[in-house]
């Protein structure tokens, strides 16, 4: 078996609550959603069996833990359970960013996972239909581990999305931290638009952070 693999590289994690946490992370090719925002931009990949990733992983050293990313990962699911059975040995923490579409995926390696990096994808920020259902489906696994969620805010983001969000949440798991992350570049009236969501997400009692993507502000992989 090989994986379709863009890059192996570590580096600092942009996003999240984890932002500015050395990880090694490992970029799979192909992603099953098109969002209008989307940056990540691989046109060629390389194909490595699992224990070729493994080696390379392990080689790195003084790093929190492995990312998987992409793209959306868990498309290769076949892939990462041989992986991560391999790299099971090496006590490794695992973590996943992922789009939340493939719940079904999911629950063939929660087992390997430890942190579950989940976006929310609304269809306002995203140009897409909602994925509401396999977003709640998703949460739904993923509550075994730790796991907070994202979503991208820009100018065309509306309040409506985020609330069904925070629903979702608050229906799964209460205390599940949801970060809101300007569309980058951070242009305008953005700003008073984060401020105001962040509001609302709070007052439904849901833990929320306002995180600009790091590693484009550094201007770092």
């Amino acid at each position: 078996m090989k994986g379709r693999v863009c890059e192996i590289f570590k580096s600092i994690q942009g996003e999240g609550i984890y932002q500015g946490t050395p990880q090694v992370f490992l970029r799979l090719f192909g992603c099953n959603l098109k969002c209008s925002f989307c940056d990540t931009k691989f046109n060629s990949y390389g194909e490595l069996t699992p224990q070729e990733v493994l080696d390379r992983i392990v080689a790195y050293e003084d790093y929190h833990s492995l990312s998987l990313t992409g793209g959306e990962p868990l498309l290769q699911v076949e892939f990462l359970e041989e992986l991560l059975e391999g790299l099971k040995p090496e006590g490794k923490t695992v973590y996943l960013e992922t789009n939340g579409t493939l719940p079904g995926n999911l629950s063939r390696v929660i087992s390997y996972l430890d942190i579950i990096a989940m976006d929310f994808k609304l269809s306002s920020s995203t140009g897409l239909r909602d994925f509401w259902a396999d977003h709640r489906n998703f949460l739904r696994v993923a509550r075994e581990k730790e796991v907070f969620v994202k979503t991208v805010v820009g100018k065309r983001t509306h309040l409506e999305d985020l609330r069904i969000a925070v629903a979702v949440i608050k229906e799964v798991k209460k205390d599940i931290i949801l970060v809101l992350q300007p569309e980058h570049p951070y242009e305008g009236e953005l700003g008073a638009k984060l401020n105001h969501f962040e509001k609302a997400c709070r007052r439904s009692n849901i833990e929320t952070k306002i995180i600009p993507q790091l590693h484009k502000v550094l201007g770092v992989k």
